[in-house]
Order: C-alpha cells, then structure tokens, then sequence
C-alpha cells in the first residue's frame, strides 16, 4: 500500500501521506473503508440483470460533486474499516449470492486496494466481470493501470462546462480530464458488449458512459452529448440520467434545489435522437426514489428489499 504514501491516484495529485493519517481531497486515510457491500438493482439491466450487480460502496470521493446523492458516504464520509482479508471474505459472500459482476462504486482513491482485491478474486472467479464506477474524473495513467484488471467502464461525464465544474466540484480541468479519460478507455477495451437492453444478457467488458441531466443546466447536457458524438460516433453506448434530487447541499447553497422538469430532459432525449445515438438507457420516469440511498440502514436502498 505504498502508493498511498504519496497520493496521486487521482488529477488532484494531492501527494499527501495518507498512510500516516494526512487526508486529501477524497477525505480518506490509507484505512479502507466501505459503507455498503450488496447485490444491487438500481444498475442498468445490462448490469443488474436477474441477480443483481455486486456493488461495493466506497467511501470517500475524489471529485465530490455538491449534488452527490450518495453524499453520506462520499462528503460525510460514512464507512466502516476493512482489512484486506475481511474485504475479500465479504467480497466471496457476495459472489456467492450469484451477482452478475463485482462493481466498485466510487474506486479511484482505493485502487491499491481494489488491485489486491481483483488479483485474489480472479484466482477463483476467471469470468466475473470487474466493474469500474466512476465520476469519470480520471487520470489516464492510471487507468493504463485498471484497464488491465477491470473489464467494465461505467464513467460518468458530467460537465463539457467548466464554469459549472467549478461551482460543482472545485476545479475547472474536469471537462478535459474526463474526455480524455474516456477516449482512452474505449481505446483500451472498446464499446459496453453486449449490449442488451433487457438485461437477460449481461455486458462482460467495455465502456458505458453515463450522463445526469441538471436542472437549469441543458445547455451542458447538450454539449455533453456533442462532445461524445464526435469522439466516438452514434454507436457508444450511453445512459441518460433524468434522476437528480436534491440532497441538503443544494438547499444549503441555494444552487440545483429542484428537480428536473420534463421540458428539460426532453431536450436532452432529442439530442440523442438528433444525433443518433443508437445504443441508449433513457429514465423517462425520472428515477424511482426507492434507489435513493439511506446509508444510515444496513441495505441502503430500499428498492434492493423487493429482490
């Protein structure tokens, strides 16, 4: 774990040592520290399919987005320690469960960790796939790294517009930092394949990117969608977000504190329609509100009790 002696895991090179207590940008020591492991169906089909998707939760975030809805664990910093050895027991018990996928939600500052983890688990498990889950706020040096390990990239790309990046997250280099993250990823290991919309086929490798829409911002969306049309052309695979809600930050700062209107996403479906995009989840119900995690409870999502 000596890379955390010197953090550059992430763009924010913070180069603290946190393997002696100092914390970076992601809020977290060397002590891993996860908040939810659990089969989960709040995925795309092509992810959950019948069984579930294995998330671990994470905790901490290196980008820390002011709406995050999952801001207990990743600006609260809710989470209990794990060792090594108990992060691959529980990880076991989980594949037991049958879940289709491991899918490591928020990884980028545990990659020493999820290394480990992926090398012990591979040893039993050759065909499970490895599900990289990410605010797509990535350095590329790194996922030369994770592109030789993990099989799936589900990378957000949240701002084309700096000026919201910065208000959001603190930092205006998100736009490049995250388009030249993906282009690098579908060059290492291409399209989300299969692609099945219905999930009774489950994707085994490959990018997805995903995209939430922010209430008074389509503009953004919209430049989003251009941006990934040019790099990669009608056929990437791509899921369009209608879930934002706000979460208390958003009220504490009196910015994105309400949810998204219909008109609104509807601009954002007909880019992708003008465009042509052809390998699309769309949320035309704005979410379902039994996926907005508590993680106070022991199964933070209420909708993952009806499996």
């Amino acid at each position: 774990m000596e890379r955390y002696s010197r953090c550059e895991l992430c763009p924010r090179l913070c180069r603290v040592n946190r393997t002696i207590g100092q914390l970076g940008r992601c809020g977290e020591t060397a002590e891993c520290r996860i908040a939810s492991i659990t089969p989960h169906f709040g995925e795309e089909p092509c992810l959950t399919g019948q069984h579930g998707s294995g998330t671990i939760f994470f905790s901490g975030c290196s980008c820390g987005c002011l709406f995050c809805q999952n801001h207990q664990i990743s600006q609260q910093h809710q989470g209990q320690p794990y060792t090594m050895e108990r992060l691959i027991a529980e990880t076991q018990e989980l594949i037991a469960k049958g879940v289709h996928n491991l899918n490591f939600v928020t990884p980028e500052h545990w990659w020493p960790h999820i290394q480990q983890l992926c090398e012990a688990i591979r040893k039993d498990h050759p065909d499970l796939p490895f599900v990289w889950n990410s605010s797509g706020y990535s350095r590329v040096e790194m996922l030369k790294e994770q592109t030789k390990l993990i099989d799936i990239f589900l990378p957000d790309f949240k701002f084309a517009d700096a000026t919201l990046s910065q208000r959001c997250i603190h930092t205006t280099d998100y736009p490049s930092v995250a388009r030249d993250a993906i282009r690098y990823l579908v060059d290492a290991v291409g399209f989300l394949r299969p692609f099945d919309e219905t999930g009774e086929i489950t994707a085994s490798r490959g990018v997805m990117v995903r995209h939430l829409v922010l209430p008074g911002f389509v503009e953004n969306s919209l430049q989003v969608l251009e941006w990934l049309y040019d790099d990669f052309g009608p056929k990437l695979p791509i899921s369009i977000m209608s879930q934002f809600t706000p979460v208390p930050a958003c009220a504490e700062q009196d910015f994105l504190n309400r949810r998204l209107t219909k008109d609104e996403y509807k601009q954002v479906c007909d880019k992708v329609d003008e465009l042509g995009f052809t390998r699309v989840f769309l949320q035309p119900d704005f979410g379902d509100d039994a996926f907005m995690p508590d993680f106070n409870d022991k199964q933070p999502f209420a909708g993952n009790r009806n499996h």
